[in-house]
């Protein structure tokens, strides 16, 4: 097994963009396959449900509502270790995300000139959807992220959507979560059909003005399908990091920082951007041997992520550190891990990222599970404009404003000279013709 091994100033423009592209889909055929999908929700309601968690989830329900007694059940069921761990970490995130909200702006409001007051007020969005994968795995970490901030912006209504277990059911730490995030309502659906439920409402799921969560290419058409009726939220694809290194970091440990991201899947991306020679060596010799000795399917996943040609994994070796962090902030990473002697100042040179996390006692995992900062944050290269989940995708700006007789007066001239340029004769009449 050799890794992927990129020497940036004699690699090829069209290899630069393809690791700088990623495995961003094109999901023109998956929109194909999830258009009839979606009619049939908003035609057959639950019944259309029903029939897609038989055929894709292979699991029959009655229900699509999960039940008081099916939370009571996972609660019960559920390892005290593994709820004890769940709870260590949500606490984390609610004390996080609470903070943000603290600093959310009060209403306020500035006199502009004499007589004219303009500001804003805050207001949380009435119904959002939450959605939380199945498929490699239960995810429930997916759902206290998600749920805190939703909770703690105030939004009165929240719908969690997830595929069922074989058994029907919606898996028990997930149930558990929801309840310890406040969250009272959990449906037994997912994929594109749990999109349209929740776009266009059924009889059991209710019609929701936001949809957030990471899923599959059908989850993600679903969303862009839908996009007419609800707001689809930040774009999320495969997972994908950067670790960013140099001579100080430990090299045993950075190997273990690249595959704590690539296990993700066989369309994950993570590079070492390093240009320290020895640490590049050391990663592409050592690698190998930790990736064979993880279990199936981690070990295969792995290989083709880091050392097959479709592969979006390697080692890019730049000429110095400034080097490596432009290379960072072309990327734009979902996860950016600094291992350099200055993190702090390297991270101010930073300005595209979905997180950053500093030095060698803050691995990725901590930032995907317990730390406190958000997981669910853009990739694909867009965190050049999205930002981490926060508390602000639940809440909306509404400006304020307000003239008296002087500030109308002080406006009218200047405003009806732009409606005539601009050709409103009507925005002009009610200055001109106004009684005041």
């Amino acid at each position: 097994m050799r890794i992927n091994f990129y020497r940036w100033n004699e690699t090829e423009d069209a290899v630069k963009a393809r690791l700088m592209r990623r495995a961003q889909a094109n999901i023109d055929d998956v929109i194909r396959q999830v258009t009839p999908i979606i009619e049939d929700v908003k035609s057959r309601g639950d019944a259309a449900l029903i029939d897609y968690v038989q055929k894709f989830d292979k699991a029959a329900i009655t229900s699509i509502k999960a039940t008081e007694d099916e939370f009571a059940a996972a609660e019960t069921a559920l390892d005290e270790d593994l709820k004890a761990a769940i709870k260590h970490c949500a606490d984390n995130v609610r004390t996080f995300h609470a903070e943000q909200m603290k600093r959310v702006e009060k209403p306020w409001m500035v006199e502009i000139e004499p007589g004219v007051f303009a500001g804003e007020q805050v207001n949380a969005i009435d119904s959002v959807g939450l959605y939380v994968p199945r498929g490699k795995g239960a995810f429930p970490s997916a759902l206290y992220m998600l749920a805190i901030p939703a909770v703690i912006a105030g939004v009165k209504n929240i719908a969690v959507v997830s595929p069922p277990t074989p058994e029907g059911k919606t898996d028990d730490a997930t149930l558990y979560t929801a309840r310890l995030c406040g969250v009272e309502d959990v449906y037994k659906v997912g994929g594109a059909q749990a999109i349209a439920a929740l776009a266009y409402g059924t009889e059991s799921v209710p019609k929701v003005r936001k949809v957030l969560g990471p899923g599959s290419p059908y989850v993600a058409a679903a969303k862009r399908i839908c996009s007419d009726v609800m707001d689809p939220g930040m774009p999320a694809g495969p997972s994908e990091a950067i670790v960013l290194a140099d001579s100080s970091a430990d090299p045993h440990n950075t190997c273990l920082d690249i595959l704590n991201e690539a296990e993700h899947g066989e369309d994950s991306a993570v590079l070492l951007v390093t240009h320290d020679q020895n640490l590049a060596e050391y990663v592409q010799q050592n690698l190998p041997k930790i990736i064979k000795a993880l279990p199936e399917p981690h070990r295969t996943i792995c290989t083709k992520v880091m050392s097959t040609p479709q592969g979006y994994g390697g080692i890019v070796l730049t000429e110095n550190l400034e080097q490596s962090l432009h290379v960072a902030n072309e990327y734009a990473a979902e996860h950016l891990h600094l291992k350099v002697k200055d993190a702090q100042n390297a991270a101010q040179k930073i300005h595209h990222a979905g997180e950053i996390l500093l030095g060698e006692y803050t691995p990725s995992s901590l930032g995907n599970y317990g730390i406190g900062v958000n997981h669910v944050l853009p990739t694909g290269g867009w965190a050049h404009t999205y930002s981490c989940t926060s508390v602000w995708d639940f809440l909306k700006r509404t400006s304020v404003s307000r003239c008296t007789k002087e500030g109308f007066e002080a406006l009218k001239t200047s405003v009806t000279t732009m409606t005539d340029y601009e050709n409103f004769p009507a925005h002009g009449d009610v200055l001109r013709k106004r009684k005041i």
